[in-house]
């Protein structure tokens, strides 16, 4: 394969990925829409039949969908990334770019999908939560660990499946997903995907996404209306859901290559 066709590929599974799984994130925090306050469960399944239909998409590069994979499997010495794709260094940054646009153009579809939903929730926080992935306690080392924690067994698990006719194919992973969710996506929201939070978050960014202030303050004129509210990206914690995962997903590779 060559450069355009893995980066087609792995853009449009990731593309698939956040659609369904920023998706269903917006379903249940953003007002008045159906799916409003349906729990985190439908959060973890909803991700993880994103990552189901993602690697179908994309099963012609092996439906890496995440940096953290590709990281993983150029760390463990393998030969190709999938079948008929070599590991080498043009295609390493075909699949980290088409990974990182499809995340993006994902969120920014997702957007559109629930765009009057945005507008009704008064909390910004939710918004952002719909994009990218925030601590519930911040302490930026013990959450850099979570990620790491969280992504190594994401990888470990994945190369593990890749190396056993199971027969399970993309549900294999899609479940992984859901049950990394449920067990360690308590402490940051598992992003465990490096594109899966900085696209979505550039996507934030960029997009006309309104803040409002929980409280009413009096504008110049003194009106009473809300006065605009900078839109707050957490740059701060970004780089969490970024490293963390990379160095996870590396550990998981160097791991791999000694116990399969």
């Amino acid at each position: 394969m060559n450069f355009g066709e893995i980066f087609l590929s792995e853009a449009l599974g990731t593309g698939v990925l956040i659609i369904l799984g920023a998706g269903v994130v917006a379903n249940v925090l953003l007002a008045e829409t159906k799916g409003f306050d349906g729990g985190w469960l439908l959060i973890n399944f909803g991700w993880g039949l994103g990552v189901f239909g993602g690697v179908y998409v994309a099963y012609k590069t092996g439906g890496h969908l995440n940096p953290a994979v590709t990281v993983g499997i150029l760390s463990s010495g393998a030969d190709e990334y999938a079948p008929g794709v070599a590991v080498d260094f043009g295609t390493t940054i075909a699949y980290l770019a088409g990974q990182m646009l499809g995340a993006f153009v994902g969120a920014c579809i997702v957007y559109v999908a629930y765009k009057k939903h945005f507008d009704a929730e008064p909390d910004g926080a939710k918004k952002l939560g719909v994009f990218s992935t925030a601590p519930e306690i911040r302490s930026y080392g013990w959450n850099l660990a979570t990620e790491v924690i969280a992504t190594f067994v994401l990888v470990l698990v994945i190369i593990g499946i890749g190396k056993t006719p199971t027969g399970l194919g993309p549900l294999a992973a899609a479940l992984l997903v859901v049950g990394i969710g449920a067990s360690l996506g308590g402490p940051t929201g598992y992003a465990i995907n490096p594109a899966r939070d900085l696209g979505p978050r550039l996507a934030h960014a960029v997009l006309p996404v309104q803040s409002t202030a929980p409280a009413r303050v009096p504008a110049g004129g003194g009106s009473g209306e809300a006065a605009p509210q900078p839109k707050n990206n957490d740059w701060a914690y970004a780089w969490v859901p970024v490293l963390g995962p990379l160095v996870g997903g590396a550990l998981a590779g160097l791991v791999s290559a000694m116990v399969f």
